[in-house]
């Protein structure tokens, strides 16, 4: 399945990206990527992932959440990602991701902890 990303701005420089398919290496990836950069660049610094309609990972798709990771926390910035389906879960475990990626069950919850 072809991988999409649709990107929502909220107030307080707050963003939601909701991904489908697969996060895999790809030209879909490569745009995906470069759309959260520019969100980052305009000054986005609260942002959540949406992954409940991932199905899979693969090395570009976890190098792209871990770049976007370190690209908000220069910014004294936060990603959370939501809707983690296990065998995404599994990776992120296997990796040791998930000791630092913060991973919320629903996208509700990840914008409540931002106002923490």
């Amino acid at each position: 399945m072809l991988m999409t990303a649709t990107i929502e701005r909220l107030p307080e420089a707050t963003a939601v990206v909701t991904f489908s398919g697969a996060m895999a290496l790809g030209t879909s990836l490569k745009i995906a990527d470069s759309q959260v950069r520019a969100a980052i660049a305009d000054g986005v610094t609260r942002l959540v992932f949406d992954l409940t309609a991932v199905d899979n990972l693969d090395s570009a798709g976890l190098g792209m959440i871990v770049y976007t990771f370190g690209a908000l926390r220069e910014k004294n910035g936060t990603l959370r990602l939501c809707g983690v389906a296990p065998r995404v879960a599994s990776l992120l475990k296997l990796t040791k991701t998930d000791t630092y990626l913060a991973i919320d069950p629903s996208r509700e919850e990840s914008l409540a902890a931002f106002k923490q």
